[in-house]
């Protein structure tokens, strides 16, 4: 089986949820993770903090660098960045995962949560990109994975949501534009959306929009990760990748283990469309 051994990985956003369950995924390999997120102190409403992500990524057979990093803050990125590579000796993956959400329809949306959206989504994930990329291109098999949905251009993606849209698609067009920029250098840059909604704890922020039990586990998210980080770069680069359809690839039939409730009715995430009936 291919293995994260001795790779590092940047992670943005690694403090909680899938950003977390990718890190100790690659982590179990024997991986070296920087987790770049906010949290260094405890949110009243939210689980974790980088402090301990950390403490579970190396009970669990990584190495860990907590960095308390907001992706909006382009000092803070590079900075951390060089850090990284201090300690590391290089960057070999670059996970694209923080993301602001904000689902409300234009005017109920103001314009403080319209420019967090595009500053976190769309902003971060090409600061990231771009601060990590000198490193990249010096590694044997690079990537960079964004957390981020195919381009759909079904006006029912807007007509809801639309601040969020634009921003979540900003991310999908760093996908688009890099894998093709960086192609010929061998540096892969790909996306990956859960099929269903993912249980996390943001999920709770949501309102009660998704039952918990028509959800899956982050752990669906980060196998198909891992799945993708250990392919070739040079192979794999431009796919919007579902996270789902890269198990089944895997050979991986029944996905009941990941579930909530095995046997509930799932939710289909935002942006996909309901499957057809066989």
């Amino acid at each position: 089986m291919a293995s994260l051994k001795g790779k590092t990985l940047f992670i943005t956003g690694a403090s909680r949820g899938i950003g977390q369950a990718i890190a100790l995924r690659a982590a179990a390999d024997g991986a070296n993770i920087v987790i770049a997120a906010k949290s260094a102190r405890r949110h009243p409403k939210l689980p974790g903090t980088i402090f301990t992500a950390a403490a579970e990524i190396e009970a669990a057979g990584g190495r860990a660098l907590p960095l308390q990093v907001d992706i909006r803050e382009e000092q803070q990125v590079t900075a951390a960045v060089a850090q990284a590579v201090s300690m590391f000796g290089g960057i070999d993956i670059l996970v694209n995962n923080a993301s602001a959400i904000y689902l409300a329809p234009t005017l109920q949306t103001p314009m403080k949560r319209y420019d967090l959206m595009q500053q976190v989504n769309a902003r971060g994930t090409f600061l990231c990109s771009q601060a990590c990329l000198p490193h990249l291109l010096e590694a044997e098999n690079p990537h960079i994975l964004t957390l981020a949905p195919p381009l759909n251009l079904n006006a029912r993606w807007f007509k809801g949501h639309c601040a969020y849209t634009l921003a979540k698609y900003g991310m999908s067009m760093c996908v688009l534009g890099m894998a093709e920029e960086f192609r010929q250098a061998g540096v892969a840059v790909n996306a990956l959306w859960p099929r269903t909604v993912i249980h996390t704890a943001a999920l709770a922020m949501l309102g009660g929009l998704v039952n918990p039990e028509n959800c899956r586990k982050p752990e669906i998210v980060a196998d198909a990760a891992h799945a993708i980080l250990t392919r070739n770069s040079r192979s794999c680069t431009g796919n919007f990748f579902i996270d789902e359809d890269v198990l089944r690839e895997q050979g991986l039939g029944n996905l009941d283990r990941y579930a909530v409730k095995p046997g509930a009715e799932l939710a289909i995430d935002l942006f996909l469309e309901q499957p057809a009936e066989n």
